[in-house]
């Protein structure tokens, strides 16, 4: 899509509680792989102050975009931990919470103290939380890049000695001076289902859509779509609402049932839901320790409902 395009004039709805923010977020769908080897989608469960929603994630600002903007963080093609002077530890992780969303991570920020880069090596009792933070330091001029990543980078700076993290403090370098939205995305996994179905040998069975099985290849893209000055307008006014836009003036605010009306329909038809043979479009699984590869098209097919074979790789 055009940097040029608003994408807050150009949606039709919202599954965002907020009617203003017609922003894009999108993360990996979670995967359990059964010891027959077939897999099947792990359901997602709401997170705190969000209703009932089929699906999303919660979104953190702490300062507003400007239109056109995008980004990328995480690499799907990770499946080693590689540190990158260009990104702290723990862009993203994941953390086990109880089911009533309980955290025993002795208030630490997500990513912060015991939160694993990898998927959690044992059952958790309730969920898996996983967390995505995006860079925060911008180039000033560039609301895109070819690679999507380049015009903006994470910042710099010591390591808080609490959490291990240095997201909230960190400087920007010269070359990126910009601070622009610090963002992180919470993605709440109901993994309680099977939690008695691991395999007997005690090896991870998660793996994310686009075939990774260690969590290292975790990842959230992100696309700047609020209405006019909605944003700002909340982040300076609403101050004190615990999290839960309701409690802020400035928003619109749907219920559940406007929020889960709002879908986009399928562009490749083929099945995602119910036991499946493999991963849906063209994802084998890839479980390193080196980076996954693409695909060659002529060789990629996804699972059609009715139609047969449906190619579904972009050519390399």
């Amino acid at each position: 899509m055009p940097i040029t395009n608003d994408i807050s004039k150009i949606a039709t709805c919202t599954s965002c509680q907020v009617r203003e923010n017609k922003s894009n977020y999108w993360t990996a769908v979670l995967f359990f792989k059964h010891q027959n080897g077939s897999f099947i989608r792990v359901p997602q469960a709401p997170n705190l102050n969000t209703g009932k929603p089929n699906g999303g994630m919660t979104v953190y600002y702490v300062q507003t975009s400007s239109k056109g903007f995008r980004m990328i963080t995480g690499n799907p093609m990770l499946r080693s931990m590689k540190p990158d002077s260009n990104a702290p530890p723990k862009v993203t992780s994941f953390r086990c919470l109880d089911s009533d969303l309980t955290d025993h991570n002795l208030g630490q920020p997500p990513g912060g103290g015991a939160d694993p880069i990898a998927f959690p090596d044992r059952p958790c009792q309730g969920v898996i939380r996983s967390q995505t933070y995006f860079p925060q330091c911008w180039d000033g001029v560039n609301v895109d890049s070819p690679d999507h990543a380049s015009h903006i980078v994470f910042g710099t700076g010591p390591l808080d000695s609490f959490s291990g993290l240095n997201f909230y403090r960190a400087g920007c370098p010269s070359s990126h001076p910009i601070k622009t939205p610090m963002i992180l995305f919470e993605t709440i996994w109901n993994t309680q289902p099977f939690k008695e179905m691991w395999p007997e040998d005690g090896s991870q069975p998660f793996v994310y859509s686009m075939g990774d099985p260690t969590g290292y290849g975790h990842h959230g893209d992100y696309m700047f779509g609020w209405e006019g000055d909605t944003l700002q307008r909340a982040m300076d006014k609403c101050t004190e609402f615990n999290g839960d836009p309701k409690y802020c003036k400035e928003f619109r605010v749907q219920n559940d049932d406007e929020v889960n009306a709002c879908t986009v329909p399928s562009v490749v038809e083929e099945r995602i839901e119910g036991y499946l043979d493999a991963l849906p479009g063209c994802n084998p699984i890839q479980d390193g320790p080196s980076d996954a590869t693409g695909i060659p098209a002529e060789s990629c097919t996804a699972i059609s409902t009715t139609k047969g074979l449906v190619p579904t790789a972009i050519p390399l």
